[in-house]
């Protein structure tokens, strides 16, 4: 087990840390290429739907053959989308690069696939703390990581570190032969063979999977708001970027601790009730930030509470799909999720430049954050964690 978690935790520290950094490189390419901002800013939405789409079909192949050959294909393709965006003459083969192929690459070795094998391979009264784990160290990949991108670009030039973590991010080849499975997955019953077809349908249907994928939505249309759009806030409002970089390192610091108090606590009170507290104690800290007089105080204060709650939503969201179907397909449903996340996530990086050109505000986008804040906690309530009943194997439950 732990040379499992310790691989995998490796393997996402690796693949989230370097993606958090992508802004770094925004003004060096678009002024070094005479590109705009929203060529940039372009491709890295359809990164976005490009690793959910694409998480979907690597969730399904791990299922089937293994982690290990998932995340394997998904370094390489990282390399080279990596080289892409160091050597792309136009903006076009700058989003075929870092947009669909860094974005395939991160669906095959980033949450979806790991948490499979966690799921598959960790028993249920330690799933939810290990899934805790892995998102911790995603969370601290986007701590370490961004300084040490920045240090890179500042001693090498934009290109050359962008080939430099190209050459990294291969590490994750051997860290995956740590993720093979040779023995028959934890709880898994062998006599009940379900298709993916049956999987399918049969989550797809299943009330309690569309409000978590509902959820998963407004995480994704939150965080990446936030994320993309909060240092041109700050600036617009005269603090200086040293405090945005402050500030998305605490989020990054404080998300190590929040995740790993999520999955732990995933195992002792309804994962349902806990998702509901993160939704709504995320809006209530928006609405205090927007509220309360703007200071670099006030947004180390902001970001450090943000970061508790930033991916805290994972390792419960994950926990309860296992919880419910099962582990045989667990990367594969665990994949719809994140794709729903990931839709959340275009909308939200989309829809803060589209309300601020149209109002030369970010307000509405702030408002609009709160709301779906609200609405997340009111749907993830009803959400059913007990095992799905089937009436025989690989049917539809009754009620579906």
């Amino acid at each position: 087990m732990l040379q499992l978690l310790a691989c995998g935790a490796a393997i996402v520290t690796l693949s989230m840390g370097i993606r958090h950094g992508f802004g770094l490189w925004l003004q060096p390419i678009t002024q070094a290429q005479g590109w705009s901002r929203e060529t940039f800013a372009f491709a890295l939405a359809v990164q976005n739907l490009s690793w959910g789409v694409f998480g979907i079909f690597a969730g399904m192949v791990a299922d089937r053959f293994g982690a290990f050959r998932v995340v394997a294909g998904g370094a390489v393709l990282y390399a080279l989308g990596l080289v892409g965006m160091a050597l792309s003459p136009t903006g076009l083969v700058f989003t075929l690069t870092a947009g669909v192929l860094i974005g395939a690459a991160q669906a095959g070795t980033t949450y979806a696939v790991i948490y499979g094998v966690i799921g598959r391979n960790i028993s249920a009264d330690k799933r939810s703390w290990a899934m805790g784990v892995a998102a911790a160290a995603g969370s601290f990949g986007q701590f370490l990581m961004v300084p040490t991108e920045g240090l890179l670009i500042s001693a090498l030039g934009w290109q050359n570190a962008l080939l430099v973590l190209s050459a990294a991010v291969l590490l994750m080849m051997p860290l995956a032969v740590g993720l093979r499975e040779n023995r028959p997955a934890a709880g898994a019953q062998a006599a009940r063979e379900q298709t993916i077809g049956q999987a399918l349908r049969e989550s797809l249907k299943y009330p309690s999977f569309q409000l978590l994928m509902a959820g998963y939505f407004v995480c994704g249309f939150q965080v990446v708001f936030i994320g993309v759009h909060m240092p041109s806030y700050l600036r617009d409002k005269g603090l200086s970027p040293q405090v945005a970089s402050y500030a998305l390192a605490l989020i990054g610091l404080f998300n190590v601790f929040g995740t790993y108090l999520a999955g732990t606590l995933g195992q002792k009170i309804a994962k349902r009730k806990i998702l509901a507290f993160i939704y709504l104690a995320r809006a209530v800290v928006i609405a205090v930030f927007l509220a309360a007089p703007l200071s670099a105080a006030s947004v180390y204060i902001f970001s450090s509470l943000m970061g508790l709650l930033w991916l805290s939503t994972i390792p419960p969201t994950n926990a309860a799909v296992a919880q419910i179907f099962g582990v045989q397909h667990l990367s594969m449903l665990s994949g719809f999720i994140f794709f729903s996340h990931q839709i959340g996530s275009f909308m939200g990086v989309w829809l803060g430049g589209y309300l601020y050109d149209r109002t030369g505000s970010y307000d509405i986008v702030w408002y609009i954050a709160i709301a779906l804040g609200v609405l997340a906690a009111l749907v993830n309530l009803p959400v059913r964690e007990a095992p799905i009943e089937r009436r025989s194997p690989g049917q539809l439950p009754q009620g579906a």
